[in-house]
């Protein structure tokens, strides 16, 4: 398995991923997990990866915040990719209105497959309707996803267990989001339970894991105002003994280039 980001932060979300078949014995796939860019900015960011957006076999969408599924129905109308979602989600975004031949409806507590991909699902706390995040193994590997959450559950041990690989929210940090001239208003939901990460609480969550088979972390979803990839890479790599510069960032503009999973 590999996985490249189209773009991680406010702005813009898509996190591609790709497997030869694995263990299992499946065949390869592609998946794109959520997409805040429209229709040309994603194929432009698909096509810097190298992946014709005709050759992906399903969108997998978190939540309906508009940097996660902005995108997500007009690259599934142009190019006849399915698209998998919890029915709240599917109801909180008016954006599938036409697309209805390409939706798949998924249980928040059920494993499906695509392709030659596990698709395992969990629920969140975030302020959307029917919030997940996933994991996606291939039977060699196992990529763990969590953005957009805001407090650790007692689930997420066991959803996120023997990872080979996590993209891991590290929004912001605490003294940059209360120094920001942002509305306290905005303050209070980013750092609210339903609300983003911050770095500390990033790294307990990664603490509380079971880190063992772990050979890649993904620090994601930083805000440019509130967080910087120093203090993130600072927080995360201390927890698994690593340097901070093993700690890999996924940026808006940029992304992250592909990396073995």
């Amino acid at each position: 398995m590999r996985f490249a980001s189209l773009g991680s932060g406010s702005e813009g979300n898509g996190l591609l991923v790709e497997t030869g078949g694995g263990a299992a014995g499946g065949r390869a796939c592609r998946v794109l997990v959520d997409c805040g860019f429209g229709l040309r900015e994603a194929e432009r960011r698909l096509a810097r990866l190298d992946c014709e957006p005709g050759s992906l076999d399903g969108i997998l969408v978190t939540h309906e915040h508009g940097d996660h599924v902005g995108g997500v129905f007009r690259l599934a109308r142009h190019h006849g990719i399915p698209v998998y979602l919890t029915y709240g989600t599917l109801r909180s975004s008016p954006q599938a209105s036409g697309c209805e031949a390409l939706v798949r409806v998924i249980d928040s507590h059920r494993t499906f497959e695509v392709g030659g991909l596990r698709i395992e699902p969990f629920p969140v706390p975030h302020d959307a309707r029917e919030p997940v995040q996933y994991v996606i193994d291939d039977g060699d590997a196992r990529l763990g996803v969590l953005t957009d959450i805001g407090h650790p559950t007692a689930h997420l041990p066991l959803a996120l267990s023997r990872l080979t690989a996590l993209v891991l929210e590290t929004n912001h940090d605490a003294g940059l989001l209360a120094g920001s001239d942002y509305p306290m208003a905005l303050k209070r939901r980013i750092a609210g339970r339903y609300g983003h990460l911050e770095n500390a609480e990033s790294a307990r969550i990664l603490a509380s894991l079971d880190t063992s088979r772990l050979r890649r972390v993904v620090a994601a979803h930083l805000s440019r105002q509130n967080n910087r990839a120093d203090l993130a890479r600072a927080a995360l790599a201390p927890v698994l003994g690593w340097a901070d510069e093993q700690v890999l960032v996924a940026d808006q503009d940029d992304g992250l280039a592909w990396t073995a999973g």
